[in-house]
């Protein structure tokens, strides 16, 4: 079976999705490029939109697309505990009939309110991924500690590995890819290069052979996400190019 291809929306810039009318607008380009699925952003939505997630599914599953559904909110707070909106985020990925919420860790400090988050996952039919983020809670050594205490209470929570954010922490990504392949089921797709202080994602025809061989240490049959830039006068096109590299890579 062909592997999965999904399109982040935040791919084409918050200013060109805001100019075409929101996230539904690019629904139409990412089904004629070939995508299986688009990654939904919640700070992409208005309140309005977010008032209306069910009719967005609607859209989504009119161009036969799966979604997904990202919300800039770790799993844990800055105390350490749960991050409460979570049961909110579970049920606005179950309006949008997203197969997962895609979270970032946060302040992780133990496996004391796993039972908790049991609960709440059991409540819901609606996945839990967690990746590593731009911060040091996203650094390799509490992502290995989360896989870890996942692990060993059976938690039905599995890893997004965003391929560049490593190099935002300092982190070496091939070294990631060794200590949390087992457990990732999305990757994000991305190449970084050196800009200012940090860093900046380009186009994976502009980077070096980096991000492939790093790609090959990651599981084959999951889900790939497009995070890379796509720009361009025809959008189709240009996305339809790199479904098309990451399908057959």
């Amino acid at each position: 079976m062909p592997r999965k291809i999904i399109v982040v929306t935040a791919a084409y810039g918050h200013d060109r999705v805001a100019s075409l009318g929101g996230q539904q607008a690019l629904l139409p380009i990412i089904a004629s490029a070939g995508a299986d699925g688009v990654e939904i952003r919640r700070e992409l939505l208005s309140n309005l939109q977010l008032d209306a997630l069910p009719d967005l599914a609607k859209q989504v599953a009119g161009h036969n697309l799966e979604a997904c559904y990202s919300a800039p909110e770790p799993l844990f707070a800055e105390d350490g505990k749960l991050n409460p909106l979570i049961p909110s985020l579970l049920l606005e990925a179950r309006q949008l009939n997203a197969r997962w919420l895609k979270l970032s860790l946060g302040e992780f400090r133990g496996s004391q309110q796993f039972s908790l988050l049991q609960q709440w996952l059991a409540q819901s039919d609606v996945a839990l991924v967690v990746e590593n983020d731009q911060t040091a809670c996203g650094r390799l050594a509490p992502m290995q500690r989360f896989k870890a205490a996942c692990n060993v209470l059976n938690l039905p929570v599995t890893l997004t590995f965003d391929m560049a954010n490593w190099l935002w922490v300092d982190d070496s990504p091939e070294a990631a890819a060794r200590e949390l392949a087992s457990s990732v089921s999305y990757v994000h797709v991305k190449a970084a290069v050196p800009h200012h202080y940090h860093y900046r994602a380009i186009a994976l025809d502009d980077a070096d052979p980096r991000w492939l061989a790093l790609l090959k240490q990651l599981p084959t049959d999951v889900p790939r996400g497009i995070e890379f830039p796509l720009e361009g006068r025809d959008l189709v096109a240009v996305t339809r190019h790199y479904v098309n590299l990451l399908r057959e890579e």
